[in-house]
């Protein structure tokens, strides 16, 4: 059992409990939720912008922090998720520099890059963060990463290993993601056909274990070889691809947000427009973890698993073998 002492934010989500419970097989785990959870792992009820974070994380002796918690979903209350994604984010790095903790590993997202039309083919990890102001979400992983450069200038004795997810799915996703692949049919607003890129979670929780006990740092893309077009989806999954005017999806949206009818404001299109196409060649070749599904083996699972569609892998696997030979009609 390692010496290693970690507490995970977030731990009642999606990743946190996978997480939790792969690395409790190998060192001391706790977490930190607003949500109860049965676990595998002691959850302590706690908001990470409470003060008494630093007090728990002394008295648990923390070590490694990994932080998770963050506002997925878009909303109404702009004021709430920038507490909970941005402030909340400084009391975790303040209570561990407070408590002694020597490393963190945080989760960004590919989502920092921001949704832009002149976004290169293949994002790496030295391009630069353009979160989008209209997507609370986007716009506050940028803020957090330019907060975790300040926090390393100034506090280089806790290590950070920042990681920069693409869209995660796996067996069991529901997310606004999975949630796009279960309609009748697949949405490409503007004919853009702009590519996702996939990770499995189970890389996820893979690279995240690996990253805690090698204590290594730096910033990496966390993602699947590859990518797969709108157009090549719903060939995978046997669906029409449906192509509407951005100016009409935008109006459907303005009304549906006007009535309270969804949470999705009209500028957020962009969010299919112009995905962020990750590159994850310094995540295998400088942290040293390869994922071991590509982008459509992890779809080819998804698709299987949650949806019920059996895509055959072998002709998801042929698909952007290689992300240095994208070409046009590849990733538009």
């Amino acid at each position: 059992m390692s010496e290693k002492r970690v507490l995970i934010t977030g731990a009642a989500g999606y990743v946190g409990r996978l997480l939790g419970e792969a690395l409790a097989a190998r060192m001391e785990v706790v977490g930190v939720d607003i949500a109860r959870c049965e676990a595998a792992f002691p959850i302590f009820l706690m908001d990470i912008c409470d003060a008494a974070l630093a007090e728990l994380m002394r008295a648990e002796r923390i070590t490694h922090v990994i932080h998770l918690a963050s506002v997925v979903s878009p909303g109404r209350d702009r004021e709430r998720e920038y507490r909970i994604d941005v402030d909340g984010t400084r009391n975790v790095l303040d209570a561990c520099i407070t408590a002694g903790v020597t490393h963190i590993t945080l989760t960004s997202s590919g989502a920092a890059y921001g949704y832009h039309a002149d976004n290169p083919m293949w994002l790496t990890e030295d391009d630069p963060l353009r979160g989008n102001p209209e997507f609370a979400y986007s716009d506050h992983k940028r803020l957090v990463e330019e907060m975790l450069a300040d926090y390393r200038r100034r506090h280089p004795q806790l290590k950070q290993l920042i990681f920069r997810p693409c869209s995660i799915i796996g067996a069991t996703t529901s997310s606004k993601i999975s949630a796009l692949f279960a309609g009748k049919g697949i949405l490409d607003p503007g004919a853009h056909n702009s590519p996702f890129v996939f990770i499995w979670d189970q890389d996820v929780i893979g690279a995240i274990e690996h990253g805690v006990l090698e204590d290594a740092s730096g910033i990496y893309n966390l993602a699947g070889d590859g990518a797969l077009t709108p157009h090549e989806i719903a060939r995978l999954l046997g669906k029409p691809l449906r192509r509407p005017p951005v100016w009409l999806l935008k109006a459907l949206l303005a009304i549906s947000y006007k009535l309270r009818l969804g949470n999705v404001q009209p500028a957020q299109v962009m969010f299919l427009q112009y995905r962020p196409v990750l590159l994850n060649t310094r995540l295998k070749c400088e942290l040293g973890y390869r994922p071991r599904k590509t982008s459509a083996e992890a779809f080819a699972l998804f698709a299987k698993e949650a949806l019920g569609i059996d895509v055959d892998p072998h002709t998801a696997r042929a698909i952007h073998a290689d992300p240095a030979a994208a070409t046009e009609g590849q990733v538009a």
